[in-house]
């Protein structure tokens, strides 16, 4: 009997940390109008802002240098909650801001509603910024529940009048509030995440912080004590007020993160933390603030990303690794355990989400290979633009016609437009695929240059000279003789031949796609072709 008693409580002390390992919880943070500039952890970084909290995570997780969003908060919002690019949403802008937005479809996807019929058991809560729809009429109050969540708690609206009084609606009722958002925030969350008790839990926590108003927060969540919080001061100093609001949300994390330690949650909590765009103008770092928030630059697009917790199976690791905010969608459903999940996606609506797993669990170095942002707007202005990159290029495609291609490797503030200049073939190469690949995913055609200009060539050329083109085996080049050299190259830029004797080849065993070929003439010519 004493054998049977041990082995009875081993069994049962083994069913019990299967029960606590199977239970996964996730945690999504995302802070407003936050870049890369502040924080010095990134390489690009500009100035530095003291948050060990958030410095906590990197340690415990994985910091992705390279992660994009959209340009506004509205379109990456709209993109993490339902895994899909703004043209297919339709949410281009600002919902209700600047230019405006068509706001989110309430017959959208989203992923607590996927998750509820994955295991109705999970709770699911928005605290925080919701900013997908119009506040009026009043029956929109109740849209983040009609999408999925068992609770929404905090503004509707993108921009607070003051962080100090405002108006909070809980399920569509609502209540005027004079604690300080960001602190606010957090106590919503922990009294939300106390009454599951065991239940796992999926949160999105969307800070208004630290997005405008500027202002000074409250003097125990901050170090900046030379600061007056005067009107005056403020617009003297954005950035010190910036910093200082940061330094705040940090400090809230922080205490949120002690309470899931009290609550025994999180050892079993995902914790990814976002910026949905980059910095603003006024807190922008960079030398040229035109191309901060609302533009797909770099600086518009380029947030923090990261994620600890109990998933990641090597903590500390800083990857160049390619990732986009939409990648959260299909993150969430895996971090729970549901690879099915995309069996529940309809057809007519695609996803473009790509989980991270393969790449924390270290079954994978690439996630994506390549990464897509886009702005839009209901009244059109010249910053509505598309823009697509790879570890090293970036095109950008603006809605008036303009093209901009630029070396993130060698000039990562993107200051030489490569279309401007006699480009060498592997930056001719790059161009190609990565506008081959804008076609493809938009489902448009002939959206790409036919031909560009190369480092041998100076002046103007015909495509003419090379049929039929679209090819489907033979290439046939106008004036050709025995001694013309050509190369043939996919747009990968991998080479498929070189020689003088193209005109003879049988390429019948290609792909169909898009190729580029290379005429070494005076002056040397470069051409966009196509095999049908």
């Amino acid at each position: 009997m004493p054998h049977f008693k041990i082995l009875l409580t081993a069994l049962l002390s083994i069913w019990t940390i299967h029960l606590c390992q199977a239970q996964r919880n996730v945690l999504v943070i995302i802070a407003d109008d936050l870049g890369t500039d502040y924080l010095g952890f990134y390489k690009d970084h500009k100035d530095t802002v003291e948050v060990p909290n958030l410095r906590k995570l990197v340690s415990r997780g994985v910091l992705f240098q390279n992660a994009a969003s959209n340009p506004v908060c509205s379109s990456t919002r709209s993109g993490i909650l339902t895994g899909r690019y703004s043209f297919r949403t339709g949410v281009g802008g600002i919902v209700g801001g600047a230019g405006g937005s068509m706001p989110l479809d309430t017959a959208e996807n989203t992923i607590p509603r996927i998750l509820k019929i994955l295991n109705p058991e999970i709770a699911t809560a928005n605290i925080g910024k919701w900013h997908l729809q119009q506040a009026m009429p009043v029956s929109n109050l109740k849209f983040p529940n009609i999408m999925g969540y068992d609770h929404f708690e905090g503004p509707f609206i993108g921009q607070l009048s003051s962080f100090t009084n405002w108006t909070k609606y809980i399920n569509g009722v609502a209540t005027n509030v004079t604690n300080y958002a960001t602190s606010e925030n957090v106590n919503n969350a922990v009294a939300w995440l106390k009454n599951q008790n065991k239940k796992p839990f999926f949160l999105w926590l969307a800070f208004n912080a630290p997005h405008e108003p500027l202002h000074l927060p409250p003097a125990d969540l901050h170090h900046y004590k030379n600061l007056s919080g005067t009107a005056q001061d403020i617009r003297a100093n954005p950035k010190s007020y910036f910093k200082a609001m940061i330094q705040a949300l940090d400090h809230e994390m922080g205490r949120l993160f002690d309470s899931l330690q009290v609550m025994g949650k999180l050892d079993n909590t995902d914790i990814i933390f976002i910026g949905d765009n980059g910095n603003t103008q006024k807190t922008d770092q960079s030398t040229d603030t035109a191309r901060a928030k609302g533009t797909v630059y770099q600086n518009g697009i380029h947030v923090p990303f990261m994620i600890a917790g109990p998933s990641v199976k090597n903590p500390g690791q800083i990857t160049d690794a390619l990732v986009n905010t939409t990648d959260i969608f299909a993150s969430v459903f895996e971090l729970f355990g549901f690879t099915n999940w995309s069996s529940l996606i309809d057809p007519k609506k695609p996803v473009d989400s790509k989980s991270i797993l393969p790449f924390i669990r270290e079954e994978s170095n690439q996630i994506r290979p390549w990464s897509f942002s886009e702005i839009f707007k209901l009244t059109p202005d010249a910053s509505e633009a598309k823009s697509i990159r790879n570890p090293d290029f970036k095109l950008i495609k603006f809605n008036s016609g303009k093209e901009e291609f630029y070396n993130l490797k060698t000039d990562p503030e993107e200051k030489v437009n490569l279309l401007e200049s006699n480009m060498t073939t592997e930056e001719i190469t790059q161009y190609y695929y990565l506008c081959n690949e804008m076609e493809n995913l938009l489902g448009v055609g002939n959206i790409c240059l036919t031909t560009v200009d190369s480092k041998d060539h100076a002046g103007s050329y015909s495509t003419s000279i090379v049929y039929p083109n679209p090819f489907n085996s033979k290439i046939k080049i106008k004036q050709f003789s025995n001694s013309t050299i050509a190369e043939l190259y996919n747009i990968m830029g991998e080479r498929i031949y070189a020689g003088s004797q193209i005109e003879n080849m049988d390429f019948s065993f290609l792909p169909s796609g898009t190729y580029v070929l290379k005429i070494l003439v005076k002056p040397v010519q470069i051409i966009r072709i196509t095999k049908e």
